[in-house]
């Protein structure tokens, strides 16, 4: 569940509250109980950079080897890319 930060205008009372997405945003203050209490924007408690992000980034060792170009990788079920399929 995420953390949602409000403030009162009113009162200038400032707090955060676990709720669900799914719940009514709230509006009446806890301390003073006007109805100016206001969700306010916040920046997010985590970045996503550097490498890691990928499947392949996960996976230990080294990468695999490459094909080279002209030995193309045995075909996978007739799909043309053979010799013997080709000929059929």
């Amino acid at each position: 569940m995420p953390i949602y930060e409000y403030r009162c205008d009113a009162c200038g009372f400032q707090k955060e509250h676990l709720q669900k997405m799914s719940d009514a945003a709230l509006t009446a203050c806890p301390e003073c109980g006007k109805a100016s209490y206001q969700k306010l924007l916040s920046a997010a408690g985590f970045q996503l950079k550097g490498s890691g992000w990928y499947a392949t980034d996960f996976k230990g060792g080294s990468k695999p080897a490459t094909q080279p170009a002209d030995n193309p990788p045995p075909c996978q079920g007739g799909s043309g890319a053979c010799t013997p399929c080709a000929a059929s």
